[in-house]
């Protein structure tokens, strides 16, 4: 080992040392994280290791290692600050070249819990599908090749990445990681019924093209040895070993490229009349005039710019989407699913000052009447169909067509509109009755002390919106079970779009007086850290 290996080495294990003896509690999580992965880990070589033998365990194995690959290649994007030295502009002042800090860098990247998960599922992989002592060498080859290439391609994404990542900006990627999780439990969800209906045969097509992507390939090789097919295990190793040099070719001029390239703080500030006409937006010419355009605008921007409003309606539009879709296509779903996107930005209605937090001192310096605040909320949920009416009618068409039930689409559309207009009802009251503050750093979404407060605006809300809806569900109801209702089963459209209506008026004229009447109280709630 190179000095300047075993120093980078060192460093590492220094640095994970050191941050074990900052509080007791981290030293805590640590413990039981690396517990957790370890049992895990355990659990999942055996499962490999019962699955040697099997006819069709190459087309488990081989997907499985090319999803840990993907695993690594976002590892970086959504837990920037996991791991001190993904950082190389830490290191830019040194007199280091970027070769050698490459291989030092490599090095100290297989120390950690994630290398350790990673080499268990690898070596339980070759258990699973090398047979005969060709086969093996190939495996323990393939395993330290697919291992360095996971490794290697996590490095040169952060490195090609790392002033996005250390920026605010960035930092707030890791915020969607909810949404990452949410998609991809999904996914799995759907996977696994898919299998348990059709067996690990249906991932043969799919393992039959993975097996020559790194770092699947590497896995690949041990298989196709065992079959006796030495020609493609080599050309398979072949493929990781390329694809690893290209990734260390990427990270050394990432390298290069941060050592002597200035950043943005030493560049000079953009003219401002650039600045302005970059800045500039042709969102309000599409907006109505006055305090409503001006509100709708700001919401609006809120969601794009904001991280936690983004982080929120991104997974809101996604399960909004993949519930019905995905239980769709399995052929288990009901049309009625499609509901669910009305739902679930319906409940970004929920808590609107709370999404100002501080800032909501502006606003309320501009609301001195009810009728001031009945703007403010009106353009606040106007702002919100914007989005919601196009996607909720997207989604159930979309559902409908999938399901191939067209004839229920007017119902399940009205159904769709009632609900979006209950859960607008309830939003504005519950934002002007039960208020909480989102912290903006961190992953929290309530500030300690309000988790009661966010339960019973949230949930509650939800509960009476349902109750609101009880009327549209019993006409719906009605309608299919009696004789002759299928003749105006299609009047459930235009009622549920009017009975949504109503409720969001009412709604905004009970809330409007209590809102300017708890201006103190609201903003004292939004401004708690």
């Amino acid at each position: 080992m190179t000095p300047l290996v075993s120093t980078v080495v060192r460093l590492k294990l220094s640095l994970l040392r050191n941050g074990l003896q900052r509080s007791a509690g981290r030293r805590a999580a640590y413990i039981a994280s690396a517990a957790f992965v370890l049992l895990f880990s355990a659990v999942q070589l055996i499962a490999l290791i019962a699955l040697r033998g099997h006819a069709h365990a190459a087309s488990l194995v081989v997907p499985l290692v090319a999803v840990l690959g993907l695993g690594w290649a976002v590892m970086p994007l959504f837990f920037p600050s996991g791991d001190e030295t993904l950082d190389p502009t830490r290191l830019v002042m040194l007199p280091l070249r970027p070769r050698p800090l490459v291989r030092a860098l490599l090095a100290a990247s297989l120390v950690g819990i994630g290398p350790l998960f990673t080499a268990v599922l690898l070596a339980g992989s070759v258990i699973a599908v090398a047979h005969g002592a060709a086969a093996i060498a190939f495996g323990v080859v393939g395993a330290v090749l697919a291992l360095l290439v996971c490794v290697a391609l996590a490095r040169a994404v952060a490195a090609a990445n790392i002033r996005l990542l250390s920026s605010r900006k960035g930092r707030d990627l890791a915020v969607l990681s909810g949404l990452v999780v949410a998609i991809g439990a999904q996914a799995v969800n759907f996977g696994a019924q898919q299998l348990g209906s059709g067996g690990l045969g249906r991932l043969d097509a799919v393992a039959d093209v993975l097996r020559w992507l790194p770092p699947a390939s590497a896995i690949g090789a041990a298989d196709s040895a065992s079959d006796g097919s030495y020609g493609v295990a080599v050309a398979q190793l072949l493929v990781s070993g390329v694809a690893l040099a290209l990734l260390l070719g990427v990270w050394t001029r990432s390298l290069t490229r941060l050592m002597v390239s200035p950043d943005g703080s030493t560049l000079l500030a953009a003219e401002p009349a650039e600045r302005e006409r970059r800045g500039a937006s042709g969102l309000a010419r599409l907006l109505p005039g006055g305090r409503t355009g001006t509100v709708m605008e700001r919401s609006l921007r809120y969601v794009w710019r904001d991280p936690k409003t983004k982080a929120a309606w991104a997974t809101s539009l996604a399960i909004g989407l993949i519930v019905p879709v995905f239980n769709a296509l399995q052929g288990t779903g009901s049309v009625y699913f499609a509901c669910f996107a009305a739902g679930m930005l319906g409940i970004q209605m929920y808590n609107q000052f709370g999404q100002d937090t501080s800032a909501f001192w502006m606003v309320a310096m501009t609301i001195s009447s009810p009728r001031d605040a009945y703007v403010e909320l009106r353009a606040r949920a106007l702002a919100l169909l914007v989005i919601t009416l196009p996607y909720a009618t997207l989604v159930t068409v979309l559902t409908t067509a999938l399901l191939g039930a067209w004839e229920q689409l007017p119902e399940v559309l009205g159904l769709s509109l009632a609900l979006l207009g209950a859960m607008l009802t309830t939003g504005v009251w519950t934002s002007a009755r039960f208020p909480y503050s989102i912290p903006q750093e961190g992953y929290k979404n309530v500030a300690p002390g309000q988790t009661g407060l966010a339960w019973i605006s949230v949930f509650g809300g939800m509960v009476s919106a349902a109750l609101l809806c009880a009327p549209v569900i019993a006409v719906t109801i009605w309608l299919n079970v009696s004789a002759g209702g299928d003749a105006w089963i299609w009047l459930l459209l235009p009622g549920g779009a009017v009975y949504g209506a109503g409720l969001t008026l009412l709604g905004l004229r009970l809330a409007a007086p209590r809102t300017a009447d708890r201006l103190p109280e609201i903003l004292a709630a939004v401004s708690k850290a």
